[in-house]
């Protein structure tokens, strides 16, 4: 008898984990092994329980899906990871490609679209919503598409795109200092360099450029004290 194909998911909502984590164990063969809320846990989760499969969103605190998937796969070459989103912007599918994701499915596919593309993935397919395929058809069609605002968030290293993930979530100077384990001056310098390489003049600016990158939810956002 095979060993049943051991999956994390990673999602920021409750409710969305639950049913997804109770969809998979009712199917043979199927077993979860973790769930995490955030980008940062579900790096750790990753690390620790070594999962077949990942399955991702991609608007997560702490860390965004994508720098998410950049770390695992960094350390998991072999762990498959479907991404699971309601996000189809071309700039998230190219990078989570290029990032070496194994699918991408939209959170209005079903149940055993979903299943399918678990196996799929195993065999080293690349299962992809029809809406996702159209996009990166398309595409191909018009290479020199300006892309400027992910062209110049690929400039930053890891160390600020975490800044600016954080900043973005509305945490003050002293919370991110906290949180990554530095000085508050280190922050400050933090930022002042991502305006400098994003060429905006203020801290709400890089707030709407991460917003607008889709590197958090408008929906969710609420601004603090950011001295």
């Amino acid at each position: 008898m095979s060993e049943d194909i051991r999956i994390l998911i990673v999602d920021d909502h409750t409710i969305v984990r639950q049913g997804l984590s109770r969809l998979l164990d009712e199917h043979p063969g199927l077993k979860v092994v973790g769930q995490a809320s955030d980008g940062q846990k579900a790096v750790e989760d990753a690390m620790s329980l070594t999962p077949d499969v990942i399955i991702m969103d991609i608007a997560l605190p702490r860390m965004n899906g994508i720098e998410a998937v950049k770390r695992i796969r960094k350390f998991l070459p072999k762990t498959k990871i479907l991404i699971l989103s309601m996000y189809s912007h071309e700039h998230y599918i190219h990078q989570l490609m290029e990032a070496g994701v194994s699918g991408y499915l939209l959170k209005d596919d079903s149940g055993g679209d979903i299943i399918r593309a678990i196996h799929a993935a195993l065999k080293d397919e690349t299962p992809l919503n029809p809406a996702i395929s159209k996009v990166l058809v398309a595409s191909y069609h018009s290479p020199d598409k300006k892309r400027s605002r992910p062209d110049r968030y690929k400039q930053l290293t890891n160390r600020e795109r975490e800044v600016l993930q954080l900043i973005a979530e509305g945490h003050s100077t002293r919370q991110i200092a906290d949180m990554l384990f530095v000085s508050t001056s280190t922050v400050k310098s933090h930022r002042a360099h991502l305006m400098e390489k994003l060429n905006l003049d203020s801290p709400v600016k890089l707030i709407h450029f991460a917003i607008q990158l889709g590197l958090v939810d408008p929906d969710i956002w609420s601004p603090v004290d950011s001295t």
